[in-house]
């Protein structure tokens, strides 16, 4: 028994000395980590919410990132790029890893699109935009505050905060949908960024329930203006039609916009505008919309303007576009 006690008094002898040289050596390295300068110290960054890959300083700091970031994040992990465009603007393009590739595409096209909008609109709008890939039907949606999903058809639109005429849009960005890249090639996604783009520079001089043939018709022409295409190439339905002898009879209504032929009014509304750039200018056609979007029209509201604008009654109007038609068709 005298043993067993001198034997577990020696053992705690032991375990008190080995816990007394540990906290020696710990109280040492402790000091050494608090003199070594900071340069040697690896930074440590507080943990944030969501995972942000490949986000520069640049584009983290964009207040716009942190307008889509809410509803972005809940899908996965993004990717934000800020591209310089227009006069001294900077543009944001924001996505996810699986949209690494359409990113690519809008972040190579995004300054000359921009610059091709500025071209024909004028340098009277931000020259910068929002760019968004959206992941999921349900994301693209969400991104244009839509309270359903979109239709299988619709590859990219633009959205807004709701604002009063006269004042400047806020919260405006231009979202692709989830397989945008994989119906278009990199010109077709270049092609659609430039339309979308003019919605955006528009949108101050555009009042909602304006008449689609105009709106669409106008960032059709601007999307496709200085592209080496024929006409052909850009309008095929309409194309077939004509050459079938079936050329439009009026002006395309709102209610063509959407459905099966929807394709084929983008057509005729695109060449509308083509057709008064073509006949009048450029110049003419920028002055048109500005006084066409300006609100509702009918077809009396719609003379007046055109009388103004461009010297033609409405029904001449109309007749000169569908020879116009006949002729480039031919």
């Amino acid at each position: 028994m005298r043993r067993l006690r001198a034997w577990c008094s020696a053992r705690r002898r032991f375990e008190f000395c080995l816990t007394v040289a540990m906290v020696v050596a710990l109280t040492g390295v402790c000091v050494a980590l608090i003199m070594l300068p900071n340069t040697v110290l690896p930074k440590l960054r507080a943990a944030e919410p969501g995972a942000t890959e490949a986000v520069g300083q640049a584009a983290a700091a964009d207040p716009r990132l942190a307008e889509v970031r809410r509803i972005v994040e809940p899908f996965g992990s993004i990717i934000a790029r800020q591209v310089p465009t227009g006069d001294g603007g900077r543009s944001l393009v924001v996505g996810h890893p699986d949209q690494r590739i359409e990113i690519d595409v809008l972040e190579r096209e995004l300054a000359e699109a921009t610059a091709a909008v500025t071209d024909v609109w004028g340098p009277g709008w931000a020259q910068s935009a929002l760019v968004v890939v959206a992941s999921s039907p349900s994301e693209f949606a969400a991104l244009l505050r839509s309270p359903g999903l979109l239709p299988a058809e619709v590859a990219a639109a633009s959205v807004a905060d709701p604002f009063t005429a006269g004042s400047r849009p806020t919260g405006q960005r231009v979202v692709f949908g989830a397989d945008t890249g994989r119906r278009l090639d990199p010109e077709g996604m270049a092609t659609l960024l430039r339309h979308e783009l003019t919605h955006i520079a528009a949108r101050a001089d555009t009042v909602d329930g304006a008449p689609l043939w105009m709106l669409e018709g106008f960032a059709d022409y601007t999307a496709h203006h200085g592209e080496d295409q024929r006409f052909s190439d850009i309008a095929p339905t309409l194309t077939a039609h004509a050459h079938a002898g079936r050329i439009p009879e009026d002006l395309p209504p709102d209610t063509d916009f959407s459905g099966p032929d929807a394709a084929f009014t983008y057509e005729k509304a695109w060449s509308i505008c083509a057709f008064v750039a073509e006949k009048y200018d450029r110049a003419r056609l920028v002055q048109l919309y500005h006084r066409i979007a300006a609100g509702k029209q009918d077809p009396t509201t719609e003379d007046g303007i055109l009388r103004e604008v461009l010297g033609t009654p409405r029904a001449d109007f109309v007749d000169d576009w569908r020879e116009w038609l006949r002729t480039r068709s031919a």
